[in-house]
């Protein structure tokens, strides 16, 4: 099963991100959950970091893994709200559609 969980600040903003696993559904290279999530969230990573102003650092130390945290935020903060919402959506449709293969959960620390 992917893991995965994001957390928000006030003004929903992405704070941190944590996944790790693998859907289990099909053979590496063929499992189409595994791909799509991958896909949507190395794009949110690559879209947070193209932002003016933004200090995020990221890890992926091996397939099916991957993390990152804002250190300072972007100078646009409806941009990045913008870019959390489609994770937010994304993640959280995919989990709808394969429960057993993918778990996703939201917090939000509403003191930054």
């Amino acid at each position: 099963m992917i893991r995965a969980k994001v957390v928000l600040d006030g003004e929903g903003r992405v704070l941190s991100f944590e996944a790790a696993g693998h859907s289990g559904r099909a053979s590496a290279g063929y499992d189409i959950i595994c791909a799509a999530f991958s896909v949507l969230a190395r794009t949110i990573y690559r879209a947070l970091e193209a932002l003016p102003g933004i200090e995020i650092r990221g890890i992926a130390p091996e397939p099916g893994s991957l993390s990152f945290e804002v250190l300072k935020p972007a100078e646009s903060a409806e941009r990045a709200a913008g870019i959390a919402d489609c994770l937010v959506m994304g993640l959280g449709d995919l989990a709808g559609e394969y429960p057993e293969a993918v778990g996703f959960s939201i917090e939000h620390d509403l003191e930054e």
